[in-house]
This record gives structure tokens, sequence and C-alpha cells, in this order.
């Protein structure tokens, strides 16, 4: 690995849990506490993110010249284990982590002129316009359709499982503008805004009661022409990109965050024998296996980082780490829900909600534990399935 000399990281973690610790609200803290999705309570992300945002931390992976930091690899591991051990709530990632690099990398200078400092300041929420009722995996039949008229485009079609939609101010979305010729070529790459005439949005609850995903309805949606990243029917080149940073959001929070939440448990759960859970030479060996299994890909994650820094697309490292990470993410979740046994059993959504008054059934250490574990049954399907993203290893890494 790969270190600036010029940096005392000891010094640099030291600035950021002072800073944590003195202006981290004890709300924040709590809603973060009571977060079972790999997406942040949106209301209490975003005015985290303000308040990083007067700091100049909002978007610790950018560079300076977009309005980053411009930390190193080591630096932003840094950060994301001091913010969760703060208790922050995750990054907005539709807007930082995808919409942000894909303008960086393919849009014009008057978009990121105009989107990304109000990205940075979370005045603009994106969601993503991927997915359709008909295409999911096969991403390339999308159908949603987006005919020029002057100098808009007229939107009609359907988007589905659109994380935050009824949250967003806007939308990045892939529409189709061309039939002709492979359905990889006919795609375009729209920006747009979520109160345009002729969207509407519906709900869709998830296993565990949360209100996360959405289905998106256009009906003669009119949008600029302005608004195209990159050229007509060369939507595809743009998607791939940026599908290529969604693969590559860090696991390691997620990932250390488990383990920690898992160690509690044990600590507090007694075998029939009357001893600590994490006293059991079984469950210490599996958790042991579990800490190893998480560190080496942290050590994988931390090598793709410096690489991408280093101006290097994530290529299919990000599809080797979308595989590892939810497949860790599920591995640990079914971890902790042993670990809290039939404490697991009780789903209380509405004890979930940020400033509840609701009186929880179980200790604080299992209260999320079921509802956490049914939110990652879809971490292996989001973003690109496990079985699409082995066929882009296969492909591209064994030449098969």
């Amino acid at each position: 690995m790969t270190q600036a000399a010029s940096v005392d990281y000891e010094s640099f973690r030291a600035e950021v849990r002072a800073f944590l610790d003195a202006n981290m609200p004890p709300e924040i803290r709590e809603a973060t506490r009571l977060t079972a999705s790999m997406f942040p309570h949106m209301p209490t992300a975003v005015a985290w993110q303000k308040v990083l945002h007067g700091q100049g931390w909002a978007a610790p992976h950018w560079p300076v010249e977009f309005g980053g930091p411009g930390w190193d690899a080591t630096q932003q591991m840094i950060f994301r284990e001091e913010q969760d051990r703060a208790g922050a709530p995750a990054t907005i990632m539709q807007g930082l982590f995808m919409c942000g690099p894909v303008l960086m990398g393919h849009g014009t200078r008057a978009q990121q002129d105009h989107y990304l400092p109000r990205l940075l300041s979370a005045e603009h929420i994106w969601c993503q316009g991927y997915s359709e009722p008909g295409s999911g995996s096969d991403l390339a039949s999308l159908k949603t359709a987006a005919v020029p008229d002057g100098d808009d485009y007229i939107i009609n079609g359907s988007k589905i499982w659109t994380s935050n939609a009824h949250e967003s101010t806007h939308m990045f979305a892939l529409v189709r503008t061309s039939t002709e010729g492979r359905p990889q070529q006919g795609i375009t790459f729209l920006l747009l805004e979520m109160d345009t005439p002729g969207i509407t949005v519906e709900p869709i609850l998830n296993l565990n009661g949360v209100q996360e995903q959405c289905q998106v309805f256009f009906d003669d949606v009119r949008v600029p022409r302005a608004n195209r990243v990159g050229a007509e029917n060369d939507g595809w080149t743009v998607a791939k990109y940026l599908l290529e940073f969604e693969r590559s959001m860090s696991y390691t929070a997620p990932l250390k965050k488990r383990l920690a939440q898992i160690r509690r448990s044990a600590e507090a759960e007694v075998t029939a024998d009357g001893s600590p859970l994490i006293d059991d030479r079984v469950f210490r060996r599996r958790l042991a296996e579990a800490e190893i299994d998480t560190n080496a890909f942290i050590a994988t994650e931390m090598r793709v980082r410096e690489a991408t820094l280093a101006g290097q697309p994530p290529g299919p490292s990000a599809s080797v780490l979308k595989i590892a990470g939810a497949d860790m993410r599920q591995e640990l979740d079914s971890l902790w829900l042993q670990s809290v046994g039939l404490l697991g059993l009780p789903l209380q959504p509405e004890a979930l909600v940020p400033g509840n008054n609701v009186e929880a059934l179980v200790p604080d250490h299992a209260l999320t534990a079921m509802a956490t574990w049914l939110d990652d049954r879809s971490s292996t399907i989001a973003g690109g399935s496990a079985e699409v993203q082995r066929s882009i290893v296969a492909k591209a890494v064994l030449g098969l």
C-alpha cells in the first residue's frame, strides 16, 4: 500500500475525531442507530452532509478541483472509520458516489459548474433511473422512450426499484432514443428534475416494512436536450462508467460496523449454561473467521481505491468488490441474527423511525438485527446482480 510521506495519519485521525465529537448532534446519532437499511434516513443524512460541507468534507473521495478535500485512500478510510465510530449516517450515495463522478468524467463544463456544487451542499438529492419492470439485470433491454422535440426530449415509460425517488429532487436516467442496431447503441443518459410535470412516484415497501424503493412513471415528460450527458445514443458508455463507481463503493465501514454489532450482541447474550455467548468456543471461531474474511476484503478494497485515486477507473475490480462485499454483508447479517437468537424474531418498523415513542420489544443490541437481515437480501441484486457481476469477471478477467 502506497502512503504519502507528507501525511501524518495519526494527526489526521485526531483532527477528524475532534471535529466529529464537537459537531455530531445526538439526534443524528440516534437516527443512525435505528437505521436498518443500506441507505441512510434521508433528512438525517442531508442535515449531516450540510455540516460536512461547511468543513469541506462532504465528498472525501472527490478531487480538489471539483470541491473535494483531495485525500488519499488511507485518509478516506480513516474518515469513514471515524464517522462510523461517531455514529454518523451513511453518505447519500446516488449523488456523491454516482452522479458526481459521472459528471466529472463525461459532463460538460456547464453541467459540472451547475450540478457539482449543489451535489456537495445537498441542495440536490439524486436517484437513479436505470431498472424497469421488464429490464433489470438485462439493462440494455430498457424501453422508456425519449423522443426529440425541438430543444427537448419527451419521455414516456417507467422505472422501478428506484431508491429514494420519493425524497429526491433529481434523477439521472437511461432512456431509449433509438431502436436501430444493438440495444446498447440506442440509449441516452439524461438528467431531470423530479418535480417536472408528468412524473409520478409510487412507493414500494421493503421486506422489513421500510419505504426505500419506488416505481416512477413518465407521461409526456419534457427534459431539455442540454440535460443530456454524453452523445445521443451513447448513454451505454456513460452508464458503464457510472456503474463502475456504484459497484466499487466502499463496504469497509458497513462491514466493520456489523462486526462491532455482532460482538456487542455476543457479549450481551448468554448460553444455556449462563456464560456469555462471546465465550462459546464454536461462536468465537465463527466470529474470528468472519473478521479474517472482512480484513482480507478491506485490503483488496484499499488496493482498488489507491488505483482509482491514481487515475485508473475501477474496471472489472468493481465487479469483484460488488460480489465479495455483498456476500460479506449477508454472511455477517446471518451471524448477527444468530447471535441474538429469539430476540431477532420481532420486526418493529415503527420503532425504527427517528423520534418515535414506541416501546421496543427487544434490547438495543437486537433491535435492528431482523430488519437489517431482511434489507440486505437485496444486496446481491441491487446495483447489478451477483450473477451479472460474475459474468463480467469471467469475460473481462478470465477471458471465458
